[in-house]
């Protein structure tokens, strides 16, 4: 497509989405069968979407599909394959010169290969053959711990459960997972506030709500099916309020593709009636200017003989550290709450009010919140503005963490962490007869760490594109070639499969949406939503080739190679996942009959403590946290600097990219592109179309050799003191170690830079 700006006036989906959708099955699917399939994605008996984890409604739409993801259906679909004739044409050395679009698009992996050095190709290698390989390697490494095993959040439970077997046997408990880099600060912020690391509501809560606060993610790009229910939220009258730097369709107004009267007549229901511009950066500065302005006007309340604002009884029956909070928020500046924020005292109090004014509130936040080196922060700072009105444990309130990958919830409740408890543990060693290791592992910064610095021998990946995903790609990308071996399961071809190791096997497997035949006859898959709901996934298409294994499938030929005494029934839970399932309610809480359980239409719901105000923290109750000083990221330091955060495309999910359009945004054709605001680039002497190199700076303002040159500059509605481009392109400006010390996670969305016109000279 032509390269063009434009201001985009449609609501979110509507026709457009509708095109879209026509667009990405006509490129990638050419049988009508497979397409007609594409109406079992999200039914009872179809197969679960491989995009977001948005939950399915318990009465859904004929045909219950968002835009994002019929692509994302689309693309593991296609018709399109990467076949052995394809990599003898092409060395690994001409394939890293493609774009990441372009690799993908070559379509589905065929056979397993094995790159050879002499040939700079993959070639083919028998499974037999490749099993027996990586198992004498993985079984001559002297350390355990010099083995990473990374899990992509598609990864369903049952192949996530046997892959954290087979690393556990194995002797490690190195689990660098996609969470890392996404959710990390809620499994920790959330753990530390209410004692679950997980949202506390259903989307039945939806229905009850009086407001919905959402903060720091794009629902029109990210999941958009979350469109519908903040749509049915605005038709009855409850509040939607919009908290984001840039201005995002999304969280504005929505056409319901699948209403024929809002199609057919052109019409759109809006969504945020308040939308405020944070400053990327500010969220904690806000909350705490939001939080003050409560609790003075309950002050004054009480004061006067008036009803109180605060829920007094929740607060002394369930919390523990209120007057710390108090203390905290009423003595911080207000200049600093207002310069670090962006945003205006006026409109702190209108947030106030409106939360004052709702009997029930649901706080909604993506890695807009979480993506900072003080994300954990972020996410405390709004479960104490919850815990004000016990909207925490009720009806119609609570926190709503939005994942991303499908089932990357999932991952870490069958045990993909680097940090497993000692129940869990215990349960393993009861259940299968060895004993695991104790020792905390590597997540993905450490493991990244590790690899960059020579300290690993062997990275085996479920799935996923991990050093395209990292930060600081010069370091990921030489650390990989110093592999001793590298081990990819995947669809299809991406960058991270081109980092060759020494020795390096390309592995095909089953997508979520092809059927898994073992000797028992056709299995189902589980999964988790982002509202702790487990169901099952059928795969319904013919796979890509004969020559393609499940992922359950493939761990047990890497385990069964690797430990030849192991004490896991690797070939029992092959033959039939049914016995997975058992061996997991054997180990897993809450997973009792699990295999009945997952027969039931919609699954089943596992029990969250916080959501029924059983408080599993070391105080037995909530905890108001208190967080010193306003600057979420305190490596930003002065206010007038710009700062840079990472954002997806329209056409992309994730580090895939499906084409180079970001609609919502009027970008088109390209995706070399920076945004800013209007008054922020009269202050930088730039007009639209120029083009500025963004070099990134350390946390002494100096320069750094961080740099991404050449990007066009688009005028945006967004707030002041800030530039947006897009992941993963923008990933180098980031350093390994520039990340949330409390859960590791790297600061994608807080990077402070500068820039300078393309022609001036570095």
């Amino acid at each position: 497509m032509k390269e063009k700006i434009e201001n985009y006036t449609g609501p979110a989906a509507g026709w457009g989405a509708v095109k879209a959708v026509a667009e990405a099955i006509r490129e990638q699917m050419d049988i009508v069968p497979d397409i007609i399939t594409m109406f079992e994605m999200n039914k009872p008996q179809g197969f679960d979407c491989p995009g977001c984890a948005w939950p399915d409604p318990k009465h859904s739409a004929s045909f219950d599909v968002c835009e994002n993801g019929a692509k994302a259906m689309a693309w593991e679909a296609t018709a399109k394959r990467a076949t052995l004739e394809f990599f003898a044409k092409h060395t690994v050395s001409e394939l890293l010169t493609w774009n990441d679009c372009d690799l993908e698009n070559e379509g589905r992996l065929t056979h397993p290969m094995k790159y050879n050095e002499q040939t700079d190709c993959y070639e083919k290698i028998e499974w037999n053959d490749a099993f027996a390989q990586i198992g004498q390697r993985l079984s001559n490494y002297s350390d355990p711990n010099s083995v990473e095993f990374y899990t992509s959040g598609r990864t369903s439970n049952e192949a996530a459960f046997l892959y954290q077997l087979f690393a556990r046997e194995y002797g490690t408990n190195n689990f660098p997972d996609c969470s890392n880099m996404c959710h990390e600060p809620t499994s920790v912020g959330l753990a530390a506030s209410i004692g679950v690391g997980k949202g506390t509501v259903l989307l039945d809560d939806f229905d009850k709500a009086d407001l919905v606060i959402c903060i720091g993610h794009n629902p029109g790009t990210n999941h958009p099916r979350m469109l519908s229910s903040l749509r049915e939220v605005s038709k009855r009258g409850a509040k939607i309020i919009a908290i984001n730097p840039l201005k995002e369709r999304g969280l504005e107004r929505f056409t319901y593709p699948q209403d024929p009267i809002e199609m057919l007549a052109l019409e759109s229901t809006p969504l945020a009636g308040y939308y405020y511009k944070v400053r990327i950066g500010g969220d904690t500065a806000l909350i705490k200017g939001v939080i003050r302005i409560i609790i003075e006007h309950h002050d004054a309340a009480v004061a006067k003989g008036q009803a109180s604002i605060l829920d007094n009884e929740f607060i002394s029956t369930h919390t523990v550290g209120f007057e710390e909070l108090k203390h905290d928020v009423l003595s911080t500046s207000w200049d600093d709450i207002l310069s670090v924020s962006g945003m205006t005292r006026d409109e702190m109090e209108q947030i106030a009010q409106l939360y004052i004014e709702a009997k029930s509130t649901i706080i909604c936040y993506g890695m807009g919140i979480t993506q900072h080196q003080h994300g954990t922060q972020n996410i405390q700072q709004l479960i104490n503005l919850l815990l004000l009105k016990g909207n925490i444990g009720r009806d119609g309130a609570g926190i709503c963490p939005l994942r991303g990958h499908s089932n990357v919830q999932g991952d870490r409740t069958v045990g993909i962490t680097e940090k497993p408890s000692q129940s869990f543990l215990d349960k393993i060693e009861q259940r299968f007869g060895f004993k695991p290791p104790v020792a905390f592992g590597h997540a993905a910064v450490a493991s990244m760490q590790a690899i960059s610095e020579g300290k690993v021998n062997a990275l085996i990946c479920m799935g996923g594109n991990l050093a395209v995903a990292m930060p600081d790609k010069d370091a990921c990308y030489s650390g990989m070639k110093k592999l001793d071996m590298a081990v990819h399961i995947g669809t299809k071809l991406n960058r991270s499969h081109l980092l060759t190791a020494k020795n390096t096997f390309l592995f095909p497997v089953l997508g979520r949406t092809e059927v898994d035949i073992q000797k028992s006859g056709p299995q189902s898959i589980t999964v988790e939503d982002s509202m702790s709901m487990v169901h099952a996934s059928h795969g319904k298409l013919k796979p890509a080739s004969p020559y393609l294994k499940s992922e359950c499938a493939i761990v047990a030929g890497l385990a069964k190679a690797t430990i030849p005494n192991s004490k896991v029934e690797w070939d029992d839970f092959i033959d039939d996942y049914d016995k997975i399932r058992d061996a997991m309610e054997a180990v897993l809480p809450g997973f009792e009959d699990y295999n009945k359980r997952i027969r039931i239409p919609g699954g089943f719901h596992l029990t969250n403590a916080a959501a029924q105000r059983k408080w599993l923290t070391q105080s037995g109750k909530a905890n108001f946290i208190t967080t010193e000083g306003v600057i979420e990221d305190p490596e930003s330091a002065t206010h007038s600097e710009l700062v840079l955060a990472t954002i997806r495309s329209h056409d992309q999910y994730n580090t895939t990219i499906y084409g180079m359009n970001d609609r919502y945004r009027g970008v088109f054709g390209q995706r070399d592109v920076i945004f800013i605001s209007e008054a922020q680039a009269k202050k930088q002497k730039l007009s639209a179309g120029d083009r500025v190199n963004v070099i990134a700076l350390d946390n002494r303002q100096n320069r750094t050799k961080r740099r991404l040159d050449n990007l066009k500059v688009v005028i945006y509605d967004m707030a002041d003191r800030c530039v947006a481009t897009y992941f993963p392109e923008a990933n180098n400006l980031i350093a390994l170690d520039n990340f949330d010390p409390q859960c590791g996670i790297p600061a994608y969305k807080n990077i402070p830079v500068i820039l300078e016109k393309a022609s001036a000279v570095s």
